[in-house]
């Protein structure tokens, strides 16, 4: 699922391209996509494009719509799958994975979605009451101080992994940046929220800003290049998310993963877990006495 980095880049590259432009329309391949049926979609054809935020994990087109008073808000959910693409003017929908395309005179922005599940919405509200109602609630890390973050985290005794991918405890972070916040906090993805001292909560904090500043700021300059037709959770330079047996670039320790539901988990034993390897539900017990549940360093690299 597209996070607060890739979001930001798709709203840079937004912003370039559409802010000051009249929207012409919007062509639906499924009416299910439209989780909303007032005001009609027809209410944004011949709007101005006023502004693009983010909402959590959303992206916000503010419209300015041309026989209305007040402004409509065209709101994005890419779920998982979700993506969005920029073609040329009247572009057809992709058959199997177009979802919609937003009409301009310079170009197409089409939203498609992968795979057979259709989860990527839209919705159309009007006015900041009812977009305030779209936000799930958590804390925005960029105006949160420690402080705040430790509030928040406390008020529920939760995992730290499934803390910070609520999007009703903190905004906009999901599988991938959780495990890049977690290893550079030093912080076990399952430790306790109430389980937190001071200093773990502060060192959460600077972590988390740290990693979502420096992959915000990188894939915005991407976006400046060109249009992010590769969003991914996997990113070769990434500490540990998606890097299950790779060396851990701090302490050379092989990164372990517990796979669950749809995600997986991935963090090193050396850095985050004093040498621990979290028992993995299905694979512990498939393995039983053989599964290891110490650090194991990899042999490609030297501690």
């Amino acid at each position: 699922m597209p996070e607060i980095p890739d979001i930001e880049a798709y709203i840079e590259a937004l912003r370039l391209r559409l802010l000051g432009r009249e929207l012409q329309g919007i062509r639906l391949a499924s009416p299910f996509a439209l989780r909303t049926v007032d005001p009609p979609l027809e209410a944004v054809a011949g709007g101005r494009i006023e502004g693009i935020v983010r909402l959590g994990k959303r992206i916000v087109l503010e419209v300015t719509p041309r026989e209305a008073d007040g402004s409509l808000f065209l709101v994005i959910h890419l779920m998982i799958a979700g993506r969005l693409r920029w073609k040329k003017p009247g572009a057809p929908l992709p058959r199997g994975s177009g979802i919609a395309a937003f009409d301009f005179v310079d170009g197409t922005l089409v939203l498609t979605e992968a795979g057979t599940k259709r989860r990527a919405s839209l919705h159309l509200v009007r006015g900041q009451q009812a977009l305030a109602a779209l936000d799930p609630g958590g804390v925005d890390l960029s105006a949160a101080n420690a402080d705040m973050l430790g509030a928040v985290l406390r008020r529920t005794n939760q995992t730290l992994k499934r803390a910070l991918t609520d999007p009703g405890v903190v905004s906009g972070i999901g599988n991938a940046y959780s495990d890049e916040i977690l290893h550079k906090a030093r912080l076990s993805p399952f430790k306790q929220t109430r389980a937190l001292n001071e200093i773990e909560i502060d060192r959460l904090h600077r972590a988390a800003t740290e990693v979502l500043a420096e992959w915000t700021e990188r894939l915005r300059l991407e976006a400046r290049e060109s249009f992010p037709e590769k969003v991914t959770a996997f990113r070769p330079e990434m500490a540990v998310h998606g890097r299950f047996g790779s060396a851990c670039p701090v302490c050379g320790a092989s990164i372990e993963r517990i796979v669950y539901a749809e995600n997986e988990c991935n963090y090193c034993p050396g850095c985050q877990t004093e040498g621990r390897i979290l028992a993995d539900r299905a694979l512990s017990r498939l393995l039983k006495d053989e599964w290891p549940n110490r650090v194991r360093h990899n042999r490609d690299q030297e501690v």
